[in-house]
């Protein structure tokens, strides 16, 4: 759960292990309520859980993927220290097509985000 300084749930993150070739990652999410978005709170718990990841398991990459029209998550993720890796072709059928996704990473050993 995101949870601020008042001890409200405005949210949560979840984290999910994945294989690349045969290497694993952790593939993250996150989930704020509408009147709590765009204040910061999504990269921060980003970063968080990033930190977190890093800190209790031997992965070298977390990754999380967005939707091309979802501006506001490029930004959060670009503050959470994510960099875009490229276009994921008709990853999800939605609204009766297939669409892409933006595939967004950071690597163990990128420089930390700021806090």
């Amino acid at each position: 759960m995101i949870e601020v300084e008042s001890g409200e749930a405005v949210g949560f993150v979840d984290w999910t292990a994945g294989t690349f070739v045969r290497e694993r990652h952790w593939e993250i999410g996150i989930v704020l309520l509408p009147e709590w978005r765009g204040r910061g709170i999504g990269s921060r718990a980003q970063v968080l859980l990033g930190d977190y990841l890093f800190s209790h398991t031997p992965v070298q990459r977390i990754q999380a993927g967005t939707h091309p029209e979802n501006v506001a998550e490029q930004k959060a993720l670009g503050k959470a220290g994510f960099q875009l890796d490229g276009v994921i072709r008709a990853t999800d059928f939605r609204d009766g097509q297939w669409r892409d996704a933006w595939l967004y990473s950071r690597l163990r050993s990128d420089p930390p985000p700021a806090r």
